[in-house]
């Protein structure tokens, strides 16, 4: 029955090789890896009888990430640190869950609901410096668009919804770049396209670009002005 179901949310990390999985792949990893714990998950109605789970926003591929989220239904109710410790024993460590509580069952949808994040970026280069990288940021966000391409297919980004603020810093070896970002479902803003546009105004001209790592470091639900964390207690629920 549906009144007898629960929430399961958990916390994982990916990085290592599985940073370059695409996010179907990272969603059938982790049904395995929720099928191999034993856990008594919970299978929809349709046609194709999934397993109920959902998952927050799908990372770029190639970006690591330190808070990447899931809800699983059960059945049953199981403690969350036994769930927990039964799902690391049965994922791989370079997408392992690190945290698990029941949450409320009909909380709104992760991938709709956690509408802001975090981004760590490094940047290694020849000619690059923060003040340069700054200066062509400053630029870009005073476009208030970004034009690209998705494969042949033409795209927009509003940067006045999505671009909420950064953070540079110099480096031995090169930049450093802390970006916050807003999505909603008119669009969401990854660091590579932002990047893009910045190396290609005019100030960044000379410089080259000879690697990138892009990593989210954090997730949260905006609402009046605070940031939500996934497990805040006003959302979460404790059996009684």
């Amino acid at each position: 029955m549906a009144d007898e179901l629960y929430r399961l949310r958990v916390a994982y990390a990916k990085d290592g090789r599985l940073a370059y999985l695409g996010h179907l792949e990272v969603i059938n990893t982790v049904e395995r890896s929720i099928r191999r714990s034993g856990l008594p998950f919970s299978v929809g109605n349709g046609f194709a009888r999934r397993m109920r789970v959902q998952f927050s926003q799908a990372l770029p591929v190639g970006a690591s990430s330190e808070g990447e989220y899931y809800d699983v239904m059960l059945t049953e109710h199981v403690d969350a640190s036994e769930a927990l410790e039964r799902l690391k024993a049965a994922s791989p460590r370079a997408l392992g869950p690190y945290r698990a509580a029941y949450v409320v069952r009909k909380a709104p949808a992760l991938e709709a609901w956690l509408n802001r994040a975090l981004w760590h970026v490094e940047l290694r280069g020849s000619g690059l410096s923060a003040p340069l990288l700054d200066e062509a940021l400053r630029s870009v966000a005073a476009q208030g668009r970004i034009d690209f391409m998705r494969g042949d297919k033409p795209r927009s980004v509003d940067l006045s919804q999505t671009l909420v603020s950064w953070d540079l810093a110099q480096r031995p070896w090169g930049v450093s770049l802390d970006l916050q970002t807003r999505s909603s479902n008119l669009g969401a803003l990854r660091p590579a396209i932002l990047l893009d546009a910045a190396f290609g105004q005019e100030g960044l001209s000379g410089c080259v670009r000879q690697s990138q790592r892009v990593c989210r470091t954090g997730q949260w639900h905006e609402e009046d002005g605070r940031l939500v964390e996934p497990f805040d207690l006003t959302f979460a629920w404790s059996l009684t």
